[in-house]
Formats: structure tokens, C-alpha cells, sequence
């Protein structure tokens, strides 16, 4: 199992936000990003998830305040990373958006994510770039297509079919850095197989292109 971020390492770049009334409403505590400011990656997703308020300790950002702390995706994201050669030591992880965005569910139903509004995106987008340059990472690796599409806008720069762009470098010089799309954590298994990998094809691939991008 992967290590679970020190606390001490939450980056809590604001003592509240309240940019976007409809994340305060829903949200339980900001997903701050959290991991060394030396890393060599920068690790984005798109937004929290619910989460497991009774999970031992994964219980998701919504809850634990640091992002990618969920059973399912945060442990999956530092294992496969772990695995291609970059442990929590080298990762820093973070969300294009900090908080939880609820669909509209009814009172009875488990809370589920929707994706974030346009206007949501660009309210979050000025942490972002603060962490980017506050860690300068070699490279940014992104995972899914909506946490790409969202740090390549902070680059201006668009997404044109997810799966294409996955495992290939996109140089971003208004970041100053390099970004690695790769999968969604939740939704690998669906894709490996369409992209011609198995687990340990990707990963050798994830290696191959950061060790080029760390210097590694």
C-alpha cells in the first residue's frame, strides 16, 4: 500500500475560500494539495470526490483536506506512480479544483460528483498556478481528461481527444514545465486494454517518458 501523505505537508494556501458558493455548500474541508514543494512531478486531478467519511484513514480529500487521499483513486495514483519510480518523496499532488462539486441528488441518495463549471475551474485556477510555481516540477502529470483540459487551458492551450494526448509530452512554456497526461486512476482498466497496454506496459511507459522529462 502506498505511504499516506504526511499532514504537515498540506499546502493550505488560504485560510477559506468562498469563490464559489456552490463548492462551499457541499464541501466538507478544501482538498489542498499536499507532498514535497521539491518534487520533481506535480500530480493534478480535476476535483475531489465524496469520499468515505468511515474509511480507516483513505478517506478522500473532502474529508482529510489533502488531495488524492481516497481509497479508490489516491492510493491507486501513488502506486502507479511508486511503481514507474516516483514515490510520495517525488510527487506532489493536487486537484485543478480543491473542492467536492455535488451532483443534484435527492435527499435519499449517496452524494456523487459532477463536473465543475467553467466558472469554478478559472475561481481555482489561480492556486493552481501558484503551486506550479511554487514546486516547479520537471513535469505536470494530469490524469483524466478533465484535469488535463484544465491545466493545458492554464497554459492556453486545448485538448483535442483525451486518449491521443495519454503518455504524450505536451511542452507548456507559459508554465515552464511539461505535461504528462495519463489516465484516470477510477477508469484504467476500462482504457489500458483500447490503448494497448497492459498495467506493466503502462507503467514501463510512465517511466520511460518521465525519466526523460526528470532527467532521471
Amino acid at each position: 500500500m502506498p505511504q499516506f501523505p504526511d499532514p504537515t505537508t498540506q499546502n493550505r494556501l488560504a485560510g477559506d475560500c468562498l469563490k464559489c458558493p456552490a463548492l462551499v455548500e457541499c464541501r466538507e474541508r478544501i482538498s489542498w494539495g499536499n507532498g514535497s514543494l521539491d518534487a520533481a512531478l506535480l500530480v493534478v486531478g480535476e476535483a475531489p470526490g465524496y469520499g468515505d467519511p468511515d474509511a480507516d484513514r483513505w478517506q478522500g480529500g473532502n474529508w482529510t483536506g489533502m488531495a488524492y487521499t481516497a481509497r479508490h483513486s489516491g492510493r491507486r495514483i501513488r502506486d502507479l506512480l511508486a511503481d514507474a519510480g516516483y514515490g510520495h518523496e517525488a510527487c506532489y499532488f493536487t486537484n485543478a479544483v480543491k473542492c467536492f462539486p455535488a451532483a443534484d441528488t435527492g435527499p435519499d441518495e449517496a452524494p456523487t460528483n459532477r463536473e465543475p463549471t467553467a466558472e469554478e475551474r478559472a475561481n481555482c485556477r489561480p492556486y493552481l498556478l501558484t503551486e506550479i510555481e511554487q514546486v516547479e516540477p520537471a513535469a505536470v502529470v494530469t490524469t483524466g481528461r478533465h484535469a488535463t483540459k484544465s491545466v493545458l487551458a492554464a497554459a492556453g492551450r486545448e485538448l483535442d481527444g483525451f486518449l491521443d494526448a495519454v503518455l504524450d509530452p505536451v511542452e507548456c512554456p507559459d508554465l515552464d514545465t511539461t505535461v504528462l497526461p495519463l489516465l484516470h486512476p477510477s477508469y484504467q482498466e476500462v482504457w489500458l486494454a483500447r490503448l494497448e497496454h497492459t498495467r506493466e506496459s503502462y507503467v514501463a511507459a510512465i517511466a520511460d517518458r518521465l525519466a526523460a522529462l526528470t532527467g532521471d
